[in-house]
């Protein structure tokens, strides 16, 4: 592709801005509790690490100094701000005018429950004896439907064995919703519709994985090898990351004590710049992508050679018509005037 000469005037039309992602990450090596971490963090920085992605993953490989991380077993893991939500239990039927006050909150766990026990156990499940159990939604079964008519509920068993997700849709097509159960009145009336010996769905749930900082990223970087989330000692609701594993993560037990990762909010700077394009070539397309791509590379090239940070993003602003570039008209005249004066 032909070159074109660039000649960079003034200011507005190519935006550029830095490519760093909004935060700063900073190491902590003095061992810390998830919880003291977190508090940590938050009063010198702006949270535990929230990661969007490898590029966030590479990154913090390269700033790990796995010598000052040697303080206890599996020293070379650092609390992230990826946290299992346990105490996020809500019911399927969101309709608050459903409940009295204090009965969203009604709870009749067997003795122990909810333990996640098994990582995922994040739906409930109702004992032939009422009381509640925490499980993985995959497991079928019958459940238990509501019919809602004003403030009144009534309970239907459904015949069929479905997963906790299954149930949810059969129960919302055919019913109002999963069952909610607001007392120990209607505890009673859901557990006489489980039969002897089984168990059933009811319309409890709760969320995972959370960041602290409230982000909805919904990048991942399990150990795949240990099978991570793996809640292998139970309560394991905290997340590290494992530079002895190339940064995967795993689960872990939140008062193990450990080295961390914080990060600060960065403001990106943006910039805007007016620019002039030379076209030595009549017939080429400066609209063209090949050819913005090829302008792009030659700025950015510029940029670097006058010392501006090569970490920079580089973009095109397109004008109300979907162009970016548009001929100089005052220049296109005095060309014309000058081509008519040379033929006088």
């Amino acid at each position: 592709m032909e070159k074109v000469l660039l000649c960079i005037i003034t200011a507005s039309g190519l935006y550029a801005a830095s490519s760093h992602a909004e935060r700063q990450y900073h190491f902590v090596y003095e061992p810390k509790t998830m919880t003291e971490a977190r508090s940590y963090c938050r009063e010198r920085h702006t949270d535990l690490a929230t990661i969007d992605n490898m590029e966030d993953v590479e990154l913090l490989n390269k700033m790990a100094h796995l010598n000052k991380m040697v303080n206890s077993e599996d020293s070379y893991n650092a609390w992230i701000g990826l946290y299992d939500d346990l105490d996020s239990w809500r019911w399927s039927l969101s309709d608050k005018s459903f409940n009295k006050h204090g009965e969203a909150e009604f709870r009749r766990w067997s003795p122990g429950e909810p333990n996640n026990k098994n990582s995922g156990e994040l739906c409930t499940w109702m004992y032939d004896n009422g009381l509640w159990s925490d499980h993985i939604c995959e497991e079928q079964m019958s459940a238990v439907c509501v019919d809602v008519r004003g403030l009144n509920g009534t309970f239907v068993v459904t015949k069929k064995s479905m997963t906790w997700t299954e149930a949810q849709s059969y129960c919302r097509e055919h019913h109002t919703d999963l069952a909610s159960v607001r007392n120990m009145a209607e505890n009673q009336k859901v557990n006489e519709l489980v039969p002897t010996g089984q168990t059933a769905w009811i319309g409890l749930s709760r969320d995972s994985w959370k960041w602290l900082d409230g982000s909805n990223s919904s990048f991942r970087y399990w150990n795949n090898d240990t099978k991570e989330p793996n809640n292998n000692v139970g309560a394991e609701a905290c997340v590290a990351i494992d530079f002895n594993r190339f940064g995967r993560w795993a689960d872990w037990k939140c008062d193990i004590k450990r080295a961390f990762i914080c990060y600060s909010e960065v403001p990106v700077s943006k910039q805007v710049m007016r620019v002039r394009l030379v076209n030595k070539h009549s017939s080429l397309d400066l609209n063209g992508r090949a050819v913005m791509e090829d302008i792009l590379k030659q700025l950015k090239q510029r940029l670097k050679d006058h010392g501006v940070n090569e970490d920079i993003k580089l973009s095109w602003k397109k004008q109300s018509d979907g162009k970016v570039f548009h001929k100089d008209e005052e220049e296109t005249n005095k060309r014309k005037t000058s081509t008519k004066k040379e033929e006088l």
